[in-house]
């Protein structure tokens, strides 16, 4: 068991993502193709949950890209069960205070950082996997180490409180969710403003201070270097139903203008 991303971000290295929300294995795979180090199945805002799940995380490992999963809730059954399929990685949306964050890594690892509860499952490869079959203490050990656990910075709460957040231990990074965080703070869409600027260092400072990994949303191809400028560790861009509608969009416009037969 190996966290490809994390691996590369421990040496320093950007990495890139985007967000999976259409459904279907086959998208999964040609997101790999495409060489980005991570797909986030999206079970927040996407219409699938953990059987659907399970069957892109197959597709995203046989196409040799991270899959990580944003949860639904942070709730035991949540993360557990996307863990239990195989997730590499969980992002946790709408979370608010440290008591809830305590309660995710709970939830999300194993003894000694937290309580997660053991089964054979298809993310251990029902025991047969290599790291399973060495007993528990090294079973633990090795599943703590490779599985993210990723609270989103998107609240009030979560910003008010994030250097103890991050302080916690079982923590492994922050994901900023800039467009929720700017509606919070009163800013709705105003990525520019300094007080959405202002939280956004913010996070980044103590994910620095703290040793863990920053993660923030872009939806713009040139703001991507100026969020690895800042000091992010990894940019989630954009999400595969947008970039293919305007991959669509964009091949329509050039047939259009460059065609001397009139295209309705």
């Amino acid at each position: 068991m190996k966290n490809k991303i994390k691996e590369k971000m421990l040496k320093g290295e950007k990495t890139l993502g985007s967000f999976h929300v259409l459904g279907n294995a086959s998208v999964v795979e040609n997101m790999a193709y495409g060489g980005l180090d991570y797909v986030i199945l999206d079970t927040e805002h996407g219409p699938f949950d953990v059987e659907d799940a399970q069957s892109y995380i197959r597709a995203a490992e046989l196409a040799g890209i991270t899959p990580l999963v944003r949860v639904k809730d942070g709730q035991r059954n949540s993360i557990l069960k996307m863990l239990d399929v195989g997730a590499m990685g969980i992002i946790i949306p709408n979370v608010h205070s440290v008591e809830e964050v305590q309660n995710i890594v709970k939830y999300g690892k194993y003894n000694p950082l937290g309580e997660r509860g053991f089964g054979a499952t298809n993310g251990n490869r029902f025991l047969y996997a290599d790291y399973a079959t060495q007993g528990l203490d090294h079973y633990f050990e090795v599943s703590n180490q490779e599985t993210l656990i990723i609270p989103q910075c998107e609240t009030r709460g979560c910003l008010e409180n994030i250097e103890q957040i991050v302080d916690i231990d079982g923590v492994d990074g922050i994901f900023v969710g800039p467009y929720d965080l700017s509606v919070a703070l009163g800013k709705p869409g105003q990525m520019k403003d300094p007080v959405v600027q202002d939280a956004i260092k913010r996070v980044i400072i103590a994910c620095q201070s703290a040793g863990k990994f920053a993660f923030i949303y872009s939806s713009s191809i040139q703001d991507i270097k100026d969020k690895y400028n800042m000091g992010f560790d990894s940019v989630t861009y954009s999400m595969d139903a947008i970039i293919l509608t305007e991959a669509y969009k964009s091949i329509v416009t050039e047939v259009k203008e460059k065609s001397e037969i009139p295209i309705v």
